[in-house]
């Protein structure tokens, strides 16, 4: 694996100057801060991971500010702990074209020319996924994953954005985007993820891998007729993927009654979508066959736009599958589960576990900070109980960081100066 380091750095002068997080005098909420303009710490996301301690059992703080970051970022095993907190999910953007595509009769074609398997490609050898995620206890915000081949070319290989085979993995407020294989969870059973308040978009299997990993409050956004949006392969998980209190939308083109919740990829996978507002109409039968019989494919309160309950009569139950042995195997799923399997499925049962993870704590908003004074050269407010410091910004900019509740200013600010409180995880407040 070859992390890609971006070669194009903005040089245009933000005629401010940079609050450095390791030696500015007011402080700095976090431990790193990544800028593409060079205001901050490290360039790339990567080198700020790099530059991070190994074996933390305490949250390492890394703030990346707007910008448009070209590179593979990896999480290796031995970083646990690593929060990567973006400025904002639309301008703050990890993204690289890449696909896992074999070998073409044509060398000629598309995907042959970004495919991790070209020798003569820029990203030959790099693991398959824009970002990986292989240490646990990972946390994010506010920043948009990005596989540009899948996203560009509407069209397979396997193109991944995220591939987070950790447990204790929690995403908040981000954007995922490709076509095919968009995220891959994590593979064992007892590994547990939460996702809150994200946007995940593709066509073919675009969540997918085991787990239990519960989706709330979120947005699976359908790009092409017949969009099928998991394929789970769970072998004896508890709970396996739970989307819950979500939307699944798409586009036109998604919109033509062929769209399909999931199929089953290996062992004996479980998805239960749980009060889905189904803003796009879904297939009759909903999901269909792939490599496994299901062990449990199910709905419980799907409705549409309007909140009238979908009819599930028609939803399959009966599978079957060859294997690659050619033996025919068949079986069958429930499609839907009762009020008290469904009130059996919430965070207070999957997530915090025996170790009491406790995801939501991380993207607990603090307040506004309260009576902000500003002046030529320095902006000041009150404290924001619980807060660990504070980011200042002119707009869009980054004006400074301060663990204090004053941040001088080197020009007076060009546009709404605005004070955001950074809680004990990194997540940005008010």
């Amino acid at each position: 694996m070859k992390p890609i380091i971006s070669t194009t750095i903005a040089l245009a002068s933000l005629g401010l100057l940079a609050v450095s997080c390791a030696t500015g005098e007011q402080g700095c909420p976090f431990h790193a801060v990544v800028a593409q303009d060079g205001s901050g710490d490290f360039l790339s996301v990567q080198e700020a991971v790099n530059a991070a301690p190994d074996s933390l059992d305490t949250p390492y703080l890394i703030f990346v500010k707007n910008g448009s970051y070209e590179e593979q970022v990896v999480i290796p095993e031995t970083k646990p702990y690593l929060h990567l907190i973006g400025q904002d999910k639309e301008q703050t953007i990890i993204h690289l074209k890449l696909n896992v595509g074999g070998k073409p009769d044509n060398t000629e074609e598309d995907f042959w020319k970004c495919s991790v398997h070209n020798p003569d490609s820029p990203v030959h050898e790099y693991e398959g996924a824009v970002v990986v995620v292989k240490a646990p206890h990972f946390y994010t915000e506010n920043i948009s994953y990005i596989n540009d081949y899948g996203v560009s070319a509407q069209n397979g290989p396997q193109a991944l954005a995220m591939k987070s085979h950790a447990d204790c993995a929690a995403f908040n407020n981000c954007i995922f985007r490709s076509f095919q294989d968009t995220w891959m969870t994590t593979t064992k059973d007892n590994e547990r993820h939460y996702v809150n308040n994200c946007w995940i978009e593709g066509a073919v299997d675009y969540l997918y891998g085991g787990g239990d990993v519960l989706v709330e409050n979120s947005t699976f956004y359908n790009v092409r007729s017949g969009s099928v949006i998991v394929a789970p392969c769970h072998e004896n998980a508890r709970y396996g993927y739970v989307i819950r209190d979500c939307v699944v939308d798409g586009n036109e083109q998604a919109a033509d009654g062929k769209l399909l919740l999931g199929r089953p990829w290996h062992n004996s996978p479980r998805a239960l979508y749980v009060n889905t507002t189904m803003r796009i109409p879904v297939a009759p039968e909903g999901w269909t066959d792939m490599g496994t019989i299901p062990g449990l494919f199910a709905e419980y309160g799907s409705h549409d736009h309007d909140g009238n309950p979908l009819d599930l009569t028609a939803r399959k139950t009966t599978y079957s599958y060859t294997s690659r042995e050619g033996e025919k195997f068949s079986g069958t799923s429930r499609t839907s589960i009762t009020d008290d399997e469904a009130s059996d499925l919430v965070y207070a049962n999957m997530i915090p576990g025996n170790d009491g993870w406790d995801p939501r704590a991380m993207m607990a908003s603090l307040p506004a900070p309260a009576s902000v004074e500003v002046s030529t050269s320095s902006v000041k407010w009150e404290p924001v109980p619980g807060a660990r410091g504070y980011v200042v910004l002119d707009g869009d900019e980054v004006a400074g960081f301060s663990t204090a509740t004053s941040c001088k200013l080197a020009r007076a600010p060009k546009g709404e100066l605005k004070v955001r409180a950074v809680n004990a995880y990194g997540s940005l407040g008010a």
